[in-house]
């Protein structure tokens, strides 16, 4: 403290010297003019400063006698300040600041200065630390405006922002409601606010922004706030149901004022009427304030035309509507019941016409609405009927093979029946239950030996030994089944070894085969994966023809430190130089391998391996750069023979409710462009273009947003719309189930064993059709029959029915020559 008055004292000094200089100057200046006039005004002025000197000492005196002599202290202040005496005049203010509450004369005054005072000082805390102490004397609406329009000098210090808003919230706190002045401060605020936006981005702000904002606002509590915050968000986001849901619940559990929670509510579903989640908040609110029974049903019927995207939707919204009318049945009266019955009725013709046809599901598998239909049938109408009824017909669904809905039943008849029918329903359930046949056998023996008698206990152990011997039955021929099959493909896995290693010595053999000469295609040339909603072909097997796995050192070889490309151009020049200069940057290379043909030409895919491991993931990410107008692929180095279910790429084939397909797009149109328009209605993680394997666009793609309110915003506003004169669909990303693996045994396994003669060189062709004459199809049978009781003559390049063959077909392939005298013949 004393070396930061020392300070203090110092400047003021040094700032009184300089006005004294400047005083000096000034009288020097004013020689030139008079020196008689000079001199003048300089005996004046030396007059009233020793005037003023005398007056502020006899004030001082008079302090010292009564320090509490209030118009002394503001007399001895006014005199100090015109007389420039600085140090003297903080040291008047402080003792003055002690002992009374300052006007807000004085402490604007004050607080002028000491700005002034601290313009060149890095520090500003002393100035915050005075405006603290100003604001606690009066309520001073210009005290609190100063205060704030000073903080926003030191926005650009660590915290300055939040600093100049926080003091700007406690001036509103403390004189935002004055009459006269308050709403300057009000003004100041909205300015800055105004201010700091046109700094941000010109767009309005973000989802995520407004989530944060309107979370502190709900910490914070206040009604009015909330209410402002939420309006501001939902007019730049009025199409995200999650931000109305948050906000009429809100509204349900805090302000509940009926105008404002049912103007919302009507406000939201119009806004987003596929969200079935508003439309039975709205349902319940409407009860909740007591409206009318017809404007709950209309209410409900403008829900069921809003056209969801799901089946369970549609169930959820007649559970809403179908609670209401239970609530407002008088169970002794007949008119409501009879309401409540129809609609029962209703919703499960509903789900059977209309949501079963739109979906192929009806949405409620269990059958909850029929369990809950006969819950009341039987608890508040003692309709034991008809809950029976309902029973039977949700065990004719395909519920009665599940053991949990049988208990339910049986719990109803314990509750509200009989032992006769719980004892039939246990029965039933031994019976047809397969998910847990030995839970449901348990309960039918207990419940004998509470309420059964001795012939009723020995017909119950009976039929559940019965039941429990032939389920073990099954259980152990499936189990054997399934040995059967895993034994089968162990087998099979094991004769394709053998017969790719045979396959490998031939292909070894035929290196001597002469110059010229062609080597016949064999299967495995040709076999691939084909991945058709990315566009990316991977090869099966890994090659080892010249040039790629054949090293004088084959204990380098390092899949681990080694990438897969495949794609590339077949007429690609200088493939290894330049793969290296393209692979170096992500890291040291050991060596390039790219593969040739028997006849040096390039087949189109290589191997890269480098010094480090760490060097792969940064190599994948050059997965579909283009290189020379194709796109390369780049895939991790796996062995299909010690791995033959590894697949790089698995995409999903259920719905995907964040993500939305887009078709008939124009071919031109790029990544870019696509997420530039997209990212107009959420934000936009993704987009992947659908192309063939040679780079060309299919005019598809898929984009992922942040959440499934996002994609459906998306698919509303972007479904119908043309893009560069193409009318583009948009729909919710549901890709088509991949087609399971052939069963062992089955015909489909052998299509890679078929001959290339049956199936083309890459297996079954695309168009299902062949292209050889039909006079040249080979019968289907084993031997030529006999047509209108003469046998027919074998033709050339057949089978006869001895097995012989008109020349050698199987030797010496046709020629053209050969094709023309069949069809001749014909």
């Amino acid at each position: 403290m004393a070396a930061s008055s020392n300070a203090e004292e110092t400047q003021l000094q040094d700032m009184e010297e300089d006005a004294g200089m400047e005083r000096e100057m000034e009288s020097d200046d004013g020689e030139g003019m008079g020196v008689e006039n000079s001199d003048d005004e300089e005996d004046d002025s030396s007059e009233d400063e020793k005037e003023n000197e005398a007056e502020i000492q006899r004030l001082e005196e008079q302090l010292s006698i009564n320090a509490f002599d209030y118009n002394c202290h503001v007399d001895l202040i006014k005199l100090l300040r015109q007389e420039g005496e600085l140090f003297r005049l903080r040291r008047a203010r402080q003792k003055m600041s002690e002992l009374f509450p300052l006007t807000e004369e004085i402490w604007l005054d004050w607080l002028k200065d000491e700005i002034r005072l601290t313009e060149e000082e890095p520090n500003r805390e002393r100035v915050y630390e005075l405006f603290e102490k100003a604001v606690k004397d009066y309520i001073c609406p210009d005290i609190w405006l100063e205060y704030a329009q000073y903080s926003i000098g030191g926005m650009g210090s660590p915290g300055g922002v939040d600093k100049v808003r926080s003091i700007f919230e406690r001036a509103l706190t403390a004189v935002g409601l004055h009459m006269t002045k308050g709403e300057t401060v009000w003004e100041a605020y909205r300015e800055f606010e105004n201010a700091m936006l046109s700094t941000l981005v010109a767009e309005p702000p973000k989802l995520a922004e407004y989530q944060a904002y309107m979370d502190y606002e709900l910490k914070e509590g206040d009604p009015a706030r909330i209410q402002i915050t939420f309006e501001r968000a939902l007019a730049e986001n009025c199409l995200v149901p999650d931000m109305w849901t948050k906000y009429t619940t809100y509204l349900d559990r805090q302000l509940k004022i009926k105008d404002l929670v049912l103007s919302s509510h009507d406000r939201a579903v119009r806004n987003c009427p596929w969200t079935m989640g508003l439309w039975k908040s709205y349902l319940l609110a409407l009860e909740r304030h007591g409206a009318e029974h017809q404007t709950i049903s209309d209410v409900f019927e403008k829900a069921l035309n809003a056209g969801f995207i799901q089946a369970t939707d549609y169930v959820d919204i007649w559970q809403a509507y179908l609670d209401y009318l239970r609530r407002r049945v008088d169970f002794k009266s007949s008119k409501e019941l009879e309401e409540l019955r129809a609609a029962f009725s209703r919703s499960l013709e509903y789900m059977k016409q209309d949501v079963e046809e739109r979906f192929s599901e009806s949405g409620d598998p269990s059958c909850t609405i029929m369990q809950i239909w006969a819950r009341i049938e039987a608890l508040h109408c003692k309709n034991m009927q008809k809950a029976r009824e309902l029973w039977d017909s949700i065990m004719t669904k395909g519920n009665a093979k599940y053991a949990n809905m049988w208990l339910e039943y049986y719990n109803l008849e314990r509750s509200y029946g009989d032992p006769i029918h719980c004892r039939k329903a246990l029965h039933r359930a031994v019976q047809c239950t397969l998910d847990y046949p030995e839970h449901v056998c348990e309960v039918l023996l207990n419940f004998e030996r509470v309420e059964g008698s001795l012939e009723d206990w020995d017909v119950a152990v009976q039929k559940t030994e019965t039941r429990l011997n032939r389920i073990n039955e099954q259980r152990a021929k499936m189990a054997e089944k399934e040995a059967n099959l895993a034994r089968q493909e162990e087998e099979k896995a094991e004769q394709r070894r053998k017969a790719k290693g045979e396959k490998k010595n031939q292909k070894k053999g035929q290196k001597g085969m002469r110059a010229g000469e062609k080597r016949k295609a064999e299967p495995d040339d040709y076999q691939n994966e084909w991945d058709e909603e990315s566009g990316k072909q991977r090869l099966t097997y890994m090659e080892t023809e010249t040039g790629l796995q054949q090293n004088d050192k084959p204990e380098l070889r390092n899949d681990n430190n080694s990438v897969f490309i495949s794609n590339l151009a077949y007429t690609l020049e200088e493939p290894e130089g330049k793969m290296r200069t393209l692979f170096e940057t992500c890291g040291p290379l050991k060596e390039v391998r790219p593969v040739f043909s028997n006849k040096g030409t390039f087949k189109g895919y290589c191997y890269v391996q480098f010094e480090s491991q760490a060097s792969v993931p940064l190599a994948l990410k050059l997965d579909r750069q283009e290189v020379e107008g194709r796109p390369m692929f780049v895939s991790p180095c796996v062995d299909k023979n010690t791995n033959p279910d590894f697949k790089v790429f698995k995409y999903n084939s259920s719905m995907e409710k964040h993500k939305i397909f887009v078709s008939g797009l124009p071919f031109s149109c790029t990544k870019e462009e696509l997420e530039e328009v997209c990212k107009n209605h959420g934000t936009v993680k993704d987009v992947r273009l659908v192309t063939y394997r040679s780079g060309k666009p299919k005019g598809l793609a898929y984009v992922e947003f942040a959440d499934e309110a996002q994609a459906s915003q998306a698919v509303l506003k972007m479904d119908g719309m043309v893009l560069q004169d193409n009318k583009i669909s948009v729909a919710i990303s549901n890709p088509p189930r991949r087609n399971l693996k052939e069963k062992p045994g089955s015909s489909g396994s052998m299509t890679a064993m078929m001959p290339r003669q049956v199936y083309g060189s890459r297996g079954r062709g695309r168009t299902q059709l062949s292209l050889l004459p039909r006079s040249l199809h080979r019968p289907s049978g084993p031997a030529n029959k006999a047509e209108n009781g003469t046998a027919t003559k074998p033709i050339a390049g057949t089978v006869n029915a001895a097995g012989d063959t008109g020349f050698e077909a199987q030797t010496k392939p046709l020629s053209n020559s050969d094709f023309a005298r069949m069809l001749l013949n014909k």
